[in-house]
C-alpha cells in the first residue's frame, strides 16, 4: 500500500506544470535624437537608427525607469543607450550624449 501511494505522489508531481518565472532581460544598443520629452509620463520620444536585434529606425515613445536616466535627456540631443526589454516591456537605460568625434587638426 506504501509503494502504492508513493507511485501516485510522483506521479502527481510530476505532472504538475510549473510556472515560469520572469523572462530574463534582453539589452540592445540605441542611438538617435531625442524628440520630445513628456515629464509627467517620464518617456522620451527618440527619432533613431536601427536597433540591431530588435526592430527598424523609427521614431517611439520609450519610458525611462530611472529619474536620474530620464533627467540627463533634453529636446535635440543626440544620444547612445541601451534599451532593456523584458518580455512586453522595454525602457531606456545608461544613457550617454552621442558627442561627433572631433577633426584632429594636422
Amino acid at each position: 500500500m506504501k509503494v502504492l501511494v508513493l507511485l501516485f505522489s510522483i506521479a502527481l508531481l510530476s505532472s504538475c506544470q510549473r510556472t515560469p518565472g520572469p523572462k530574463p532581460v534582453q539589452e540592445f544598443h540605441l542611438k538617435g535624437e531625442v524628440t520630445a520629452i513628456d515629464e509627467k509620463l517620464q518617456t522620451a520620444t527618440v527619432k533613431h537608427e536601427k536597433i540591431e536585434g530588435w526592430m527598424e529606425a523609427m521614431t517611439m515613445e520609450y519610458p525611462v525607469k530611472d529619474k536620474q536616466e530620464f533627467q540627463k535627456l533634453k529636446v535635440g540631443d543626440e544620444i547612445q543607450a541601451k534599451i532593456g526589454v523584458q518580455g512586453t516591456d522595454y525602457w531606456i537605460a545608461a544613457v550617454t550624449e552621442d558627442t561627433p568625434a572631433k577633426p584632429s587638426s594636422n
